[in-house]
């Protein structure tokens, strides 16, 4: 009698660079992280069955990004509110910012 142990299996694969300032606590914790599925005989890995998207997250907070935008958006799209953009680089926040997530400066 055989009996066959497999399925899918998800895996984190870090991806290269460093680590960025997470939002919402402030750590530099926030790591760009890809989960790849891959198909497993008897625990195993043995090779990759769908590749998923980038994403980012921190290891922290748990905060997870699905579609990272770290680039500041063209004039038109920032807030009008006094107080909402970055001092340093004019990037568009959100007042639980405790750092800016596009240049990295304290908001205090």
């Amino acid at each position: 009698m055989f009996f066959f142990i497999g399925g899918l299996s998800p895996r984190v694969k870090k991806l290269n660079g460093p680590p960025g300032i997470c939002p919402r606590c402030g750590a530099v914790a926030l790591c760009r992280v890809r989960v790849d599925h891959y198909l497993s005989l008897f625990f195993v890995p043995v090779f990759p069955v769908r590749k998923g998207q980038p994403e980012l997250i921190c290891k922290d907070c748990g905060l997870e990004i699905l579609e990272p935008n770290l680039q500041a958006g063209s004039p038109g799209d920032r807030p009008s509110r006094p107080g909402s953009v970055c001092p340093g680089c004019a990037g568009p926040l959100t007042p639980e910012f405790r750092y800016c997530p596009f240049c990295g400066r304290s908001l205090k």
